[in-house]
């Protein structure tokens, strides 16, 4: 069984928006016999694209859930997931790269490094997983490969090398030349599925030389026998190559670019051949849990499928069916019937059906060994939960998830729709951590949280879809904070008398803006002013209290409560009390502390032809967005801003009409600053207004 752990791979396909990496699964899965038919991504033929299985992702042309599928591709077993490119679903990418050994960076050989690579790679580098660049649409006018080679060292910082370098480009894009066997190889037939090796063409020559010099001097790095050679201007084996640059590719330390066009059939086959070459299999990666039974130690853990078995939930979809959980298996087997623990739940669970998954079909198997990718049906578990067998109490870390920087009021329009809508948020919520719900106490609303506009609209035309449930939609609502400017002391004492035990309470201390988090809590009491058992009770009583602030009601951050003095009763003080105490002192000190309002600012990335740079300009200046930088790189230009979140609603309806469709934009969350004076008076008179109604 470990010969075929040696040849399997785990591996992703991350890219921007638009970059083709579904046009490449979907080429992936054609050359290695998975499907018989092509279908493209906006499917002119009502199919659409095998990954994008849902209705929704086929009309828009969008990958919005990644999916996972399983290929071979000469003896090598290949799990390919499919991941999204909008920041929107950001939690889809974060979630596939928390579970891949590998991935392929797609790049768009016109656009280049774009605002969502940057993205991309940082999460790449967060778990640090070992990539190969994939430069595609080389077929498209503009193309320039060796541009997007250099903006990969300077914009990511990657050690990129060419291995293949292109025959023609544009329209006249014929084939590649494979740098390592010094070879022109061409990609005949309708579908490219023959591939036909031949000498490479003399004008390109000279070209092939220099990259190849360039390429060996770089991998020269990672093998001594390889420097010796290439020293001594002896002749090179294929393998020794193949070797050195899987060594810097597994240490991060190289990237590998291969280049080609999906859409024209043109160099997926050696980069399948690259995935198999360069990168992990699931033994060559390091991966750690955390031991719960020992204070959360770090433990190793082992492909063995011997050892007692560790794998994490890390993705949930509900089929029709029930729910299916998306498994990955770091150490021992999953086989049916065995039982196994949920370590996050502490209940234990029998493995009932075990499959492995094709995009949205699905085959039964018995047992999955280390390494896999399969899914279980029917158990009650949330996204990033550790299943563990033996006497195993292991918690695989779980992923970074972002919180959610835009709310939205739902109302259901009738009894049945109400009931429906209940049952779509409640999956929503288990199968997607970034999405959130919860009902406001004063308006009695549902409120729906997510990652950005375009996140919120497909759940909501989800909940029509899938659910049948009508809604009405409010306002979308920012996540403001509060936070103050200065330090205030405070000194309160609660005092209640209500016939037999009363309560009562005294606080004293201040409190000052605090950099380093949202709260910090400090106790300096000496002398036993309050008793040590009620000192958390404070710290409960301000925790209770930065839940809302006083300006528009919503939550306080960057702040540290320090208290230093107090009081206490031997029959009325309590628990309770202190908590009042706490509550009220914090009132007390708020108002004087001057606090003001936080707004998220939004790191805003706008690409389109640079004859409309001047209106994406105008448009952003209007919404009080500064702008950072801007780059024109011929006819194309781009520009990127910060750009408070508030303003951002509905832009991208203007940005259509201003640039005659032809300007993109994405936007991530960077960072919260405080709002104008003229806005804070607007949001504070919108929030009194609210009270007052809802009074």
């Amino acid at each position: 069984m470990n010969d075929d752990i040696g040849r399997m791979r785990n591996i992703g396909i991350s890219a921007h928006i638009d970059s083709g990496k579904t046009t490449l699964s979907e080429r992936i899965l054609f050359y290695s016999k998975k499907i018989h038919a092509i279908h493209e991504v906006r499917g002119k033929d009502g199919v659409g694209a095998t990954m994008d299985h849902m209705e929704l992702e086929r009309e828009r042309g969008i990958t919005i859930q990644s999916a996972a599928t399983q290929v071979t591709w000469k003896d090598h077993t290949i799990n390919v997931i499919d991941t999204p490119g909008h920041v929107d679903f950001t939690i889809e990418v974060e979630r596939s790269l928390r579970v891949l050994d590998g991935a392929i960076l797609v790049l768009c050989a016109v656009g280049g490094v774009q605002s969502q690579s940057i993205t991309v790679d940082r999460q790449l580098k967060r778990y640090n997983v070992p990539r190969i660049a994939f430069v595609n649409k080389c077929d498209r006018t503009g193309a320039n490969p060796f541009k997007v080679r250099l903006q990969l060292r300077e914009k990511l910082g990657l050690n990129a090398v060419m291995i293949q370098i292109p025959i023609g480009l544009e329209d006249k894009l014929e084939g590649i030349i494979d740098l390592i066997s010094m070879k022109a190889v061409y990609f005949d037939g309708p579908q490219g599925e023959t591939i036909r090796c031949a000498e490479i063409p003399a004008h390109l020559k000279a070209d092939a030389n220099k990259y190849r010099e360039e390429l060996l001097d770089a991998v020269s790095m990672f093998s001594d026998e390889l420097a010796e050679k290439f020293l001594g201007g002896e002749a090179i084996p294929d393998e020794m190559i193949h070797a050195a640059i899987r060594k810097g590719t597994l240490s991060e330390q190289f990237v590998p670019v291969m280049l080609g066009s999906a859409y024209k059939f043109k160099g997926i086959q050696p980069l399948l051949d690259g995935v198999t070459h360069y990168l992990p299999n699931p033994t060559e990666v390091k991966n750690f849990a955390l031991d719960l039974d020992k204070n959360e130690e770090k433990v190793e853990l082992n492909a063995n499928e011997n050892n007692a078995t560790v794998a994490l939930g890390f993705k949930l979809e509900d089929g029709q069916y029930g729910q299916i959980t998306y498994v990955r298996i770091y150490q021992g087997k999953l086989k049916k019937g065995e039982e196994l623990l949920n370590t996050r739940a502490r209940r234990k669970f029998k493995i009932g059906r075990l499959v492995r998954m094709h995009a949205d079909s699905m085959e039964d198997i018995n047992e999955g060994s280390p390494g896999d990718i399969v899914a279980l049906f029917g158990i009650e578990c949330a996204s990033g939960d550790t299943f563990c067998g033996g006497n195993l109490n292991y918690a695989m870390t779980s992923m970074f998830v972002p919180s959610p920087v835009i709310s939205l009021a739902v109302m259901p329009k009738d009894k049945k729709s109400s009931d429906q809508m209940a049952k779509a948020l409640n999956r929503f919520t288990k199968e997607d951590p970034t999405f959130q719900t919860y009902v406001d106490p004063e308006s009695n609303q549902t409120i729906i949280k997510g990652m950005g506009e375009l996140h919120l609209e497909v759940y909501i035309e989800r909940m029509r879809r899938e659910y049948k449930c009508e809604v009405e939609t409010g306002m979308p609502q920012v996540a403001y904070r509060e936070t103050i400017t200065q330090k205030a002391e405070f000194n309160y004492t609660h005092r209640k008398q209500t016939g037999g035990a009363g309560q009562f309470g005294r606080v004293a201390g201040y409190m000052e803006a605090y950099s380093g988090g949202d709260y910090e809590f400090v106790d300096m009491i000496k002398g036993g002013a309050i008793p040590t058992e009620y000192v958390p009770s404070c710290d409960k009583g301000f925790k209770e209290a930065i839940k809302k602030g006083s300006l528009i009601g919503f939550p306080i951050v960057n702040i540290r409560c320090v208290i230093n003095d107090g009081q206490s009763h031997p029959v009325d003080s309590s628990d309770i009390a202190f908590q009042s105490a706490a509550i009220g002192a914090f009132r007390e000190a708020y108002n004087k502390a001057k606090p003001c309002i936080l707004e998220p600012i939004m790191k805003v990335a706008v690409e389109g032809p640079t004859e409309f740079q001047g209106n994406i300009f105008g448009s952003i200046n209007q919404r009080r967005g500064i702008i950072s930088s801007s780059v024109e790189d011929g006819h194309f230009s781009r520009v990127e801003a910060e750009v408070p979140l508030s303003e951002m609603f509905g832009y991208s309806t203007v940005l259509r009409s201003l640039t005659q469709g032809k300007a993109e934009f994405t936007m991530e969350f960077e960072k919260y600053s405080k709002v104008p004076m003229s806005v804070s008076e607007e949001l504070i008179k919108a929030a009194e207004a609210r009270r007052k109604s809802g009074k």
